[in-house]
């Protein structure tokens, strides 16, 4: 059974050693992240650099995720590297502390214009909402608090307001330097992190164009003013991640899982790419299999039609990365044979812009309604091969191209399995009889199956698919004519 849910893996130093970096591959890694927030840019171009190394050996397309820092607001250090703070103790946030002075009465605060931000009555939370502080008052450069839940405080942590609404700009000095980084490693997708409004989301396209990023941009939902903007942010991006770890901690534990099943819902509605992520499997950070709260966690956002599954930690840094990805495969094919059919078919009333919109929902709507092995994409792009995978059967969809880079990219989406296949000199009257063939030859469609087949008039044309066949396979894995068998 072919897995329909890809896995995304994040690369660190648990899996820097080449042996276990292909082992996580071979395990299931669709597509792997780099968390710009940590290493160097030398660290990173050799992270990417071993991935298509290993892909390479393996013989299958692994995809590039990058993903940006972004405006995380963070305390600054403390004298001896952490603090403990006690429940009713006075706490003060100084923007004009310097870096290392922190006390357990005060510490420094790396986005100054925080004092504006916040007044008397603010929750502000520390450390993924580990630590919570209430606002009592703004003095110049200091933000006096309260500690109303206290714990252990280390330096450089995470701060948020409960219920956002901090105007630190979404793309930072740190960001833009990223960017050409990602450009010049040649990602195949770059995520926004602490993204607010849409124009966020084309800033960040423009810069990645500018510096010859060709790869699609993903938008990571969590801050609370996202939401409000929520259908034009996902609009401005190619794909979705709903970051529950910021965003938990902005809107409260309560509401985040009725929120991820509203943004999957609206990022499938506007034909996007929608990947669920954070501490999916945490516990497999230290232990080698995951609890069974993690397994239903993962299965409910697979069944709820997510596209893609992420590890964080869990490869980043954990002692099981490899063990991570298997689970991970497990727990997807599980959830995927719940399905039932009846219900996946998505409602054909989206108005249509391009032909290959209109090729892909013809073809998805026969696949529905006829017994169909496979359907073939032939594609330069992935754009048609991304429109089939929005209208959800339990149809494996391959994406044949010559184009690595197109491989990579369709690694990302649900149901959609890339093939090398060289358009550029088939008989343009043959192309589809072709592309078949080659997959009977590897053994992804057997003799009687029927087969749909997407393509254009003119190969190698990007945006050309305007032509669908239905057929069924051979014997000798040659298509043949005729009618529907009932």
């Amino acid at each position: 059974m072919n897995r329909r849910t890809k896995i995304i893996a994040t690369l660190g130093p648990a899996t820097d050693d080449p042996a276990v970096l292909r082992r996580v591959l071979e395990a299931g890694t669709d597509v792997v992240r780099v968390n710009l927030s940590h290493g160097n840019a030398e660290q990173q171009r050799k992270r990417v650099e071993q991935v298509r190394e290993a892909s390479g050996a393996i013989g299958r397309a692994v995809g590039v995720l990058a993903d940006l820092q972004g405006p995380k607001i963070r305390i600054r250090r403390f004298r001896d590297g952490y603090v403990d703070l006690e429940e009713g103790q006075a706490f003060e946030l100084d923007v004009e502390l310097p870096e290392s002075e922190g006390t357990k009465e005060r510490v420094g605060i790396g986005y100054r214009g925080l004092p504006k931000d916040v007044k008397a009555g603010d929750t502000l939370l520390l450390d993924d909402g580990l630590i919570t502080l209430e606002v009592e008052g703004v003095s110049g450069s200091t933000v006096r608090t309260r500690v109303i839940m206290g714990g252990r405080l280390s330096d450089n942590k995470g701060l948020n307001r409960l219920g956002g609404g901090l105007a630190v700009a979404a793309i930072t000095d740190k960001d833009r330097n990223d960017i050409r980084l990602a450009a010049d490693m040649a990602v195949d997708y770059l995520a926004v992190s602490f993204a607010r409004t849409a124009g966020d989301v084309r800033e960040t396209r423009e810069l990645f164009r500018a510096a010859g990023g060709r790869g699609d941009i993903v938008v990571k939902v969590e801050r609370a003013e996202a939401l409000t903007n929520l259908a034009e942010v996902i609009e401005a991006s190619d794909a979705v991640l709903v970051a529950r770890g910021d965003l938990g901690v902005e809107i409260g534990d309560a509401e985040l899982p009725g929120l991820q099943k509203t943004i999957i819902r609206e990022a499938l509605l506007r034909n996007r790419v929608v990947i669920t992520a954070t501490q999916m499997m945490q516990s497999m950070v230290e232990n080698p299999i995951p609890t069974r709260a993690e397994v239903l966690d993962v299965a409910n956002a697979v069944i709820d039609g997510t596209d893609a599954v992420m590890l964080s930690a869990e490869t980043a840094v954990g002692r099981h990365p490899a063990r991570a990805v298997a689970a991970m495969n497990r727990v997807c094919l599980g959830a995927e044979r719940q399905f039932i059919k009846a219900l996946e078919e998505k409602p054909f009333d989206t108005p249509f812009e391009r032909i290959d919109q209109v090729i892909a929902m013809a073809a998805m709507h026969a696949a529905n309604h006829v017994e169909i092995g496979a359907i073939v994409a032939l594609t330069e792009s992935g754009s048609t091969a991304r429109w089939l995978s929005r209208y959800r059967s339990a149809v494996p969809i391959y994406a044949l191209t010559p184009h690595a880079a197109t491989q990579r990219k369709v690694t990302l989406y649900r149901d959609v399995y890339p093939v090398q296949f060289d358009t550029h000199d088939a008989d343009p009257g043959r192309v589809a009889n072709q592309a078949i063939l080659t997959l009977f030859e590897q053994g992804k469609i057997r003799p009687g199956e029927r087969v749909i087949v997407t393509f254009g008039d003119t190969t190698g044309k990007h945006g050309g698919t305007n032509t669908l066949k239905l057929v069924r396979v051979g014997a000798d894995g040659i298509p043949e004519g005729g009618l529907l068998e009932t």
